[in-house]
């Protein structure tokens, strides 16, 4: 019997398809095998869609499946599913041309891809054609679930493909890819099996290599929480994070709407980056329908949530043609909103919850959320409800939230007051606290460089501003009591004695401040470094110089206020001294000025400081 052969040419489309796919558009190699299989998922999911109405389905015992053997003598790769198979028509149409009626603008739009990222979604049969990427020719033999005779379409992809009548097939599709001499090694099985766990994993249907399943582990982000035990959760962590521990937390939910969006996020319980491991990769994979399209995404989240684990699904997400990049900037913006501002609410569910437990994550992770709180003005409400910071009023060690602070607040107070220091024992010892703690007023300490960054991008929070208590322009109301106490209390020095000292004090440190003024908030200190800039707090101003000291810059540095504490003995003495001997009070003066300095975390010379020590404490000896 003779076997009936037609030669066809490529419709001309085809050909400037293939040569875009081939030499151009796709980056890497080895996605043709993730391409295959995705086309033979659909084939399956075509034929299940089907066989829920059809009685007459051909083949109906043969189980839904894709099989892949590796031939290393002869060069080959072979991929077979049962799925729906095509008849002779549908090879001819599927793959010879592409059935579209705007093909040329498709073919430009397709040639424009390979240089930017567009919104084409490969619908054409264009995933298929990347088996030229490896193969000289690629054979691909196909029986209609109809049960129609079965057909053989053969092509080395230039400018024509047969297509022969083939008896005997079972019902689903077969391709041979005939590899290149520089593509051999896809006929080995551990390369092919390491694509399948990288791009497929997840297939819906069973895929065996050399008659071995290869995707064992399930996609659990498509199954309802219900049924899911915490040890699957467990375990599909270890397997998606390629890690040994448990997670801290996970967060698994869909959505329908603005986007159709499964997934499974875990939160690990060590902090990388701090172990001196560098900066984290991202965690989270992106999938579209069970087929991963980005590893490790930076797309998916803000770069702030990095140390994230897990998954995230979409059919909603538009790929370009080799499925190499997301060019749909505007939806998968939406996306990540989505997902940032769902893993956000979480969290605060999990503080309501659990408070210590969140303290645990806090310690471990909030340096990240420090992070997102300085750069993402979007999500800045969210992030400040999770923000946690120790206060005046809170147990040492144990953070608590700004919500925390509002419901202690005075009913007449209209800020939130922060302070940096390196300790919470340096703090309450420093100045810049005693007039708070006089009133009784909740004051947080920031004691992480980043903080104060922080807390002046987050501006406020539920209206109430958030204010440095290191701003020259501090006032913190006075009480009826102090009033009164105030209007009965001499300041030790008169008017023109304390206009006098201001104005030598100005003049002799004239180097270092820009004015030097009497404090309202000095309780029992002399004297404070009070900042001019309300926006630049004095520990910004210390990481900003040590940024410019590791880039090899000079320092930079601006002149601050000094407020002295007039009700002070040594502020009292330097009066006298400064009209009695001038030389002695201006070292003295210094000093005062340095240990300000000293105290709001601001760099002095030290050389000059011990020197002038030294005259000093000499000076005191002798009596």
């Amino acid at each position: 019997m003779t076997v009936k052969t037609t030669t066809h040419e490529f419709q001309a489309e085809i050909k400037k398809l293939l040569d875009i796919v081939i030499h151009s558009l796709y980056t890497e190699r080895d996605v043709f095998i993730r391409e295959l299989i995705s086309n033979a998922a659909d084939a399956l999911e075509k034929l299940r869609h089907e066989s829920i109405t059809a009685t007459d389905v051909f083949d109906a015992h043969v189980p839904l499946e894709i099989n892949i053997t590796l031939d290393d003598k002869n060069h080959t790769f072979t991929i077979t599913d049962t799925g729906i198979g095509m008849s002779r028509h549908e090879l001819e149409a599927n793959l010879g041309t592409i059935a579209h009626s705007g093909s040329n603008t498709f073919l430009s739009q397709l040639a424009e891809a390979a240089k930017k990222d567009v919104n084409l979604i490969g619908q054409f049969g264009v995933g298929f054609y990347a088996a030229f990427m490896a193969g000289s020719r690629v054979l691909v033999q196909s029986r209609s679930w109809d049960g129609s005779e079965g057909h053989e379409w053969a092509s080395d992809g230039t400018g024509s493909f047969t297509i022969s009548e083939m008896p005997g097939l079972r019902r689903g599709t077969r391709i041979v890819v005939e590899l290149k001499e520089d593509a051999h090694d896809y006929a080995q099985k551990w390369k092919v099996e390491a694509i399948i766990k990288q791009y497929s994993a997840f297939v819906s249907f069973p895929i065996k290599l050399e008659d071995e399943i290869v995707n064992t582990v399930q996609a659990l982000w498509t199954r309802n929480k219900a049924e899911i035990t915490d040890q699957e959760y467990v375990d599909f962590y270890k397997f998606v994070g390629n890690t040994i521990d448990e997670p801290m937390y996970r967060l698994h939910f869909s959505a329908d709407a603005p986007l159709a969006i499964n997934a499974l996020l875990f939160v690990p319980k060590e902090n990388f980056e701090v172990l001196g491991f560098g900066r984290m990769e991202s965690g989270v994979n992106l999938y579209c329908q069970r087929i991963l399209i980005d590893q490790h995404s930076e797309n998916i989240l803000p770069e702030w949530l990095r140390f994230l684990k897990g998954v995230v699904d979409s059919e909603d997400l538009p790929l370009n043609i080799s499925r190499q990049a997301l060019q749909d900037n505007a939806l998968v913006g939406k996306l990540r909103r989505v997902i940032t501002k769902r893993f956000l609410k979480f969290l605060e569910e999990e503080a309501k919850r659990d408070a210590d437990g969140y303290l645990t994550f806090w310690k471990t992770f909030g340096i990240f959320l420090k992070e997102g709180a300085t750069s993402s003005f979007e999500h800045r409400d969210d992030l400040g409800r999770l923000l946690r910071f120790e206060s005046s009023k809170s147990e040492p060690g144990k953070p608590v939230g700004l919500a925390d602070y509002l419901l202690r607040m005075n009913p007449d107070q209209q800020e939130i007051y922060y302070i940096n220091g390196t300790s919470r024992a340096a703090i309450e010892a420093g100045p810049y606290v005693e007039m708070f703690r006089k009133r009784d007023i909740e004051i947080i300490y920031t004691m992480e460089p980043v903080d104060d960054f922080v807390l002046s991008h987050l501006g406020e929070f539920e209206g109430k501003k958030l204010v440095s208590a290191d701003r020259a322009d501090l006032a913190i109301p006075e009480t009826e009591e102090e009033k009164k106490a105030d209007g009965d209390q001499e300041d030790g020095l008169d008017s023109t004695r304390s206009e006098a000292l201001l104005a030598w004090l100005k003049k002799t440190l004239a180097d270092g401040v820009q004015d030097v003024i009497v404090s309202k908030r000095l309780v029992d200190a002399p004297a404070m470094i009070v900042n001019p800039d309300s926006h630049m707090t004095s520990s910004m101003q210390r990481v900003l110089a040590a940024s410019r000291f590791e880039k090899g810059l000079g320092l930079e540095t601006s002149k601050k206020n000094l407020e002295i504490n007039l009700r002070n003995p040594l502020i009292k003495r330097l009066a006298d001294l400064q009209e009695t001997d001038e030389e002695f009070a201006v070292d003295v003066a210094r000093q005062i000025y340095d240990n300000a300095m000293i105290q709001a975390g601001l760099v002095v010379d030290p050389l000059i400081m011990v020197e002038r020590n030294y005259k000093i404490l000499n000076r005191a000896v002798q009596g």
